[in-house]
């Protein structure tokens, strides 16, 4: 299975971009959807290629306003995997606040290959992996968090 580009699509209002969505949950699927943030594009492939060796459905975004208007557009994402340094008007960390306020369901996992986690907190429910991370340490999080899906994250 090959991961999904999603089509260029309009701008979203960075101002706007985080504000909070009315709340939604996802319908239960069978294969967990898995989006993919990381600028370098090898990294991206490789990590797109575990998401899918694992039995998930993958989307790439290279940024995370990309992501964020994959996120507007795709109601059945189920987790965000996100690199912190990034191109944009947001990295990785403001990434994963922003989606816990827009989309509260959606798990998180970020890494960094800086100890950035320390320094700036990521919204609760969120995991952190430093770079290089195990991918098979990043699949079991995924099976573990998933696991738990039809459980909001905590406040």
């Amino acid at each position: 299975m090959q991961p999904s580009r999603v089509p260029a699509i309009p701008r979203s209002n960075p101002e706007n971009a985080c504000q909070p969505s009315p709340s939604f949950w996802w319908s239960k699927t069978t294969q967990p959807v898995i989006l993919v943030v990381e600028d370098n594009p090898i990294i991206r492939m490789g990590a797109l290629r575990f998401v899918v060796d694992a039995g998930f459905a993958a989307l790439e975004a290279n940024n995370a306003d990309e992501a964020i208007r994959i996120l507007e557009t795709r109601s059945e994402i189920h987790l965000v995997f996100t690199d912190v340094g990034m191109p944009g008007t947001m990295d990785g960390i403001k990434l994963a606040h922003c989606i816990r306020r827009r989309w509260p369901p959606v798990k998180l996992i970020v890494a960094s290959g800086k100890a950035i986690a320390h320094e700036s907190p990521l919204p609760a429910g969120a995991r952190f992996f430093p770079k290089p991370y195990s991918e098979t340490t990043i699949v079991e999080a995924m099976i573990a968090m998933l696991s738990h899906a039809d459980q909001r994250p905590p406040d």
